[in-house]
């Protein structure tokens, strides 16, 4: 392809280093992933002074995705220590810092460091690719046209609980990332504190607290799921579910 240099404006999709885009089937409502090396740019710049424009909800939204993103890479089927690194240091940056760019959006060193996580968890997720997050998430944002980031935020709690006996350990680690205090707790004990902790940060960002708030209609669920099933993205979650799996994460997300 021709080259291509991406200027990032949000911290964020990661788009702007990835191979992954997205298009819409607007006919079908249907958001598709493509995975592939030839849509990564050649070159990208990411600029703080270009994010501090943005207004809180869109800070919290696309911060929020930049977490999934994280947490995604770092459960994933297909993680590395590589992949790992990357993902864990996204983790700790963005429970410290996203609040303080969601109430000052001028705080540079907040936008600085938000920008280096979505950085660091957009290279975790290009390796590593993602899960049923992103897989359910996209046919809300094909079906219904609601905002990526805020759809991420509402299923990552439900996923994680999901996913939590096939990736107990992982879910610990990710706790402590996080900031928590888990000391003396087993491992699943601490997995529960640390999507408590995802579940809280959501709600202090204003984060719809499901899709019924935003207009979601249950009777639509099975297309969502059936669909959510065949995105890239439900290759490398960490447990294989089947329709009904999935259906129960966005009756439970409703």
């Amino acid at each position: 392809m021709a080259p291509l240099i991406a200027i990032n404006t949000t911290a964020g999709t990661g788009s702007e280093m990835t191979k992954f885009t997205i298009i819409t089937d607007t006919s079908r409502k249907v958001k598709m992933a493509i995975v592939d090396k030839h849509v990564t740019p050649t070159f990208s710049i990411n600029d703080s002074n270009l994010m501090a424009g943005m207004p809180p909800a869109l800070t919290a939204a696309t911060g929020l995705d930049s977490l999934t993103h994280a947490i995604e890479a770092y459960v994933s089927t297909a993680a590395t220590p590589m992949t790992d690194a990357l993902a864990l240091e996204a983790i700790k940056i963005v429970p410290k810092y996203l609040p303080k760019a969601y109430v000052n959006g001028k705080d540079m060193e907040a936008r600085n460091y938000m920008m280096y996580a979505q950085s660091l968890a957009g290279v975790a997720f290009n390796n590593a690719s993602l899960g049923y997050v992103h897989a359910i998430a996209h046919q809300f944002g094909g079906f219904y046209n609601y905002p990526h980031g805020v759809c991420n935020a509402i299923l990552l709690p439900y996923v994680c609980k999901y996913n939590l006996i096939a990736r107990t350990e992982r879910f610990a680690t990710i706790a402590k990332a996080l900031g928590e205090n888990v000391d003396g707790l087993s491992d699943y004990d601490a997995a529960l504190k640390g999507i408590a902790a995802i579940e809280r940060l959501a709600k202090d960002l204003n984060i719809p607290s499901g899709f019924k708030e935003m207009g979601a209609k249950e009777e639509d669920i099975p297309t969502l799921a059936e669909n959510a099933l065949k995105d890239a993205c439900a290759a490398t979650n960490p447990r294989k579910g089947r329709v009904d799996d999935v259906a129960n994460i966005i009756k439970a997300a409703m």
